[in-house]
């Protein structure tokens, strides 16, 4: 038999935590002298000691750990806890990294706020076409909330384009609608296509013409152009329009490379004021 020194030395762990576990019943000494009231432990009871620290580390609270020891839970169970839990930390360190991407953007525009050139926005008019999509509702215009579901959709729609045979004939384009339920955004992700083209895995509609836009390239990722988006947005106020809906935003560079070669146009409606 070992101390409690000796155990807590053998299992890497603190004499403190080994009597908090006593006391709570999650890991009983296997012997408690009867006059000094030392505690004994013998070897075999590190294998309960290691599914205890495994799962405290993988985030269950002690109450938890205990039932799931006291299952007898298997090293086999505890390597899937171990993925599943290794799955949300990504997914949460991901969104982290995201959010502090978009607060790093917004530090940008607040930095960059009527430095951008007049000479960068163009007004033009957007001819009809024809558009193979896919669309999604989410909850909000908000970079949180379109980004994650842009991508994938988009991904989706190559595969589907490349599974029914049909090539798009321009870049991508994405652009947005209120809900008709008014309970969020619609996000459509499309590629231009022929006059001629059907398929079932994805709608087929006409873009309208849109005869005024005011258009801005910005150039980089995707997380960086709400000061683009805003500049532009100073631009359409500071020179006697005003904006009539969405946006479109037009990728002609677009790809798994890296982000600062992305090139994005954006084509904001716009009609004169007064």
């Amino acid at each position: 038999m070992f101390t409690i020194g000796d155990f807590a030395r053998h299992g890497r762990v603190s004499v403190r935590m080994l009597r908090h576990y006593d006391a709570i019943g999650l890991l009983r000494p296997a012997r408690v002298d009867p006059y000094s009231g030392y505690r004994f432990y013998e070897a075999g009871q590190l294998t309960r000691l290691n599914r205890v620290i495994a799962l405290k580390d993988l985030g269950f609270t002690l109450q938890q750990v205990q039932a799931i020891v006291d299952d007898e839970v298997s090293a086999e169970e505890l390597r899937g806890m171990l993925r599943l839990r290794r799955a949300e930390l990504e997914a949460a360190a991901a969104a982290a990294a995201a959010r502090l991407a978009r607060v790093e953007a917004r530090l940008r525009t607040i930095e960059s706020e009527g430095r951008m050139s007049t000479h960068d926005v163009v007004i033009k008019s957007v001819p009809a076409v024809r558009v193979a999509r896919l669309s999604t509702q989410v909850a909000s215009f908000g970079p949180e909330d379109i980004s994650p579901v842009a991508g994938p959709l988009f991904e989706e729609l190559c595969r589907r384009l490349a599974a029914a045979g049909v090539a798009p004939a321009g870049p991508g384009v994405q652009y947005y609608e209120d809900a008709p339920d008014g309970g969020g955004i619609v996000v459509h992700v499309a590629f231009p296509v022929g006059a001629d083209t059907h398929g079932e895995d994805f709608e087929v509609v006409d873009l309208p013409a849109v005869p005024t836009v005011a258009a801005v390239v910005h150039h980089g990722s995707m997380d960086d152009i709400v000061p683009t988006a805003q500049a532009l947005a100073h631009w359409i106020d500071a020179n006697g329009y005003r904006s009539t809906g969405y946006a479109r935003e037009v990728y002609l560079a677009y790809g798994e490379g890296d982000p600062a070669g992305w090139v994005t146009e954006i084509q904001e409606p716009v009609t004169r004021t007064g």
